[in-house]
């Protein structure tokens, strides 16, 4: 079954999937139980999408009121469904798409020079993949102070919690299918590069 925004201004809107297994799609009533939970908070937002898959996150988002969106993937078969999706629902001049390897580092943001108020994390479940993302999320300092980041996972991948960057406030399961919900609450971000 193929996906679709489920709400919004783009609501109904069909999207591209990608064929095989490599990526899972967030499903239909997935996704509107994580955007019941955000509800008012989307509109006017700046959103990245991590492991973005097909778009759908970012995609509803901006169909629910975010202001623009940034689209993450490592996969070819992803970049080129995320670029048809943003065709078919006539959104180009509101996202950019960029191929990377997120779990490896973020200095793809550098250039970017936004700051984000919600990320999507959808990684592949029982990769180890949480922990370094939300650590190269920190260390990028493109998060602004009480930004949410929900991460879509297994049981069994933990979500670390430093208690001084990144906390859990909500958390919900799905089947098998864990979503956790987290602020970002670093009150000041010092980082020091290339000094030696």
């Amino acid at each position: 079954m193929g996906q679709r925004i489920i709400g919004g201004r783009l609501k109904g809107k069909k999207l591209y999937s990608i064929q095989g297994n490599r990526i899972r799609p967030t499903g239909g009533r997935q996704r509107e139980s994580i955007f019941n939970i955000l509800s008012d908070q989307i509109n006017g937002l700046t959103v990245l999408d991590l492991f973005a898959g097909t778009g759908a996150l970012g995609l509803e988002a901006l169909s629910r009121g975010a202001n623009d969106c940034t689209f993450i993937d490592v996969h070819r078969a992803a970049i080129t469904a995320i670029e048809g999706n943003i065709r078919a629902c006539r959104l180009g001049d509101r996202t950019r798409v960029i191929c990377w390897n997120v779990a490896k580092n973020l200095q793809c943001l550098h250039s970017i020079g936004i700051s984000f108020d919600i990320v999507f994390m959808d990684p592949p479940y029982n990769h180890g993949f949480i922990a370094p993302t939300l650590q190269n999320l920190h260390v990028s300092g493109n998060l602004k102070t009480g930004s949410i980041v929900v991460v879509e996972h297994a049981p069994d991948d933990k979500i670390p919690e430093t208690g001084d960057t990144f906390t859990c406030y909500d958390r919900r399961r799905y089947g098998k299918t864990l979503v956790s919900f987290l602020n970002y609450m670093i009150m000041c971000i010092v980082a020091v590069i290339g000094l030696s």
